[in-house]
């Protein structure tokens, strides 16, 4: 593979996936204001206020857009930040007294509410892979870099929190249109190439929201496959996605779906070498076999 893997991707707002733009897709706020508690439409709220004090833009992204797409409940909110997202979430927590705890090293924040909400806090960033697999190289950057570094079109949407534009969309590579058609789609060609375990995200949303993995993808798994990129990745990112899905209401499904994508096999194969896989293999097989965990 003569390209670096973050060489090759199209940029921000150039859709190598085949999606068009779909930039300022209209307002949420209604729907926020009708579908969220009084207490996370405060927060979101008193984000986008003490951002401008700061001067920051703050926006809520990634699953709990697409859960406001869905009717779906949310209890947890994800704010990237142009510009100092540690700063940002210190301002924020303290109007709410409660201690927040920085990652310098990786620009992002979280604090828990007395209710129980999480609120993770991050500075908008780029990555860039310079080999396939291997863990990205990060810079800050802009929402729109943020949001085309993401997994999924569905996961891929922002909603502005400035008190002028309050709910307003950001949706570059239609997302919310692939929410409407049920679909599961990376943003770019290389995207299973940069990090394979996005086939295992990828299956496990296309089982828990009932949606379907684009047939291009399918094809771009399978190329994944072929060139043998699972065998790059540490076991611990291997064992961590493999975890989530045992944690769903239901993991047949997306086991299921693992082995018809071919995932399993090359699992397997990896299995006499990686003694840290034998586990999670078994488990596999045992809820393959009972049809529940």
């Amino acid at each position: 593979m003569s390209k670096k893997a973050g060489i090759s991707k199209q940029a921000p707002g150039r859709d190598a996936a085949g999606q068009g733009r779909h930039r300022n897709a209209g307002s949420l706020a209604e729907t926020i204001a009708a579908r969220m508690t009084p207490g996370l439409l405060d927060i979101l709220h008193s984000a986008g206020r003490i951002a401008g004090e700061t001067g920051c833009r703050a926006y809520a992204v990634g699953g709990l857009v697409r859960d406001l797409l869905l009717g779906r409940e949310t209890c947890d909110l994800d704010i990237v930040v142009e510009g100092d997202g540690i700063r940002f979430a210190r301002s924020l927590a303290g109007r709410y007294r409660t201690p927040v705890k920085g990652y310098e090293r990786f620009g992002t924040a979280s604090f828990s509410m007395p209710g129980g909400a999480k609120v993770d806090v991050a500075t908008a960033r780029t990555e860039v892979y310079d080999e396939p697999a291997a863990l990205p190289r990060v810079t800050p950057g802009s929402i729109r870099d943020d949001l085309f570094r993401r997994d999924f079109t569905i996961n891929a949407m922002a909603l502005s929190l400035a008190p002028g534009e309050f709910g307003r969309l950001l949706d570059e590579y239609g997302g919310s249109r692939d929410v409407r058609d049920g679909i599961i789609r990376v943003l770019h060609g290389r995207s299973f190439i940069d990090d394979p375990t996005r086939i295992f995200r990828a299956v496990r949303f296309e089982a828990r929201l009932g949606f379907r993995i684009v047939a291009a993808d399918e094809v771009r798994i399978a190329e994944t496959l072929s060139l043998r990129l699972l065998e790059r990745l540490e076991d611990y990112r291997i064992v961590a996605e493999l975890r989530l899905i045992f944690r769903e209401p239901d993991p047949v499904k997306p086991l299921r779906r693992l082995g018809q994508l071919g995932v399993i096999e090359a699992l397997e194969s990896l299995r006499g070498e990686r003694a840290s896989l034998g586990g999670p293999l078994e488990k596999i097989r045992r809820i393959l076999r009972s049809g529940n965990c």
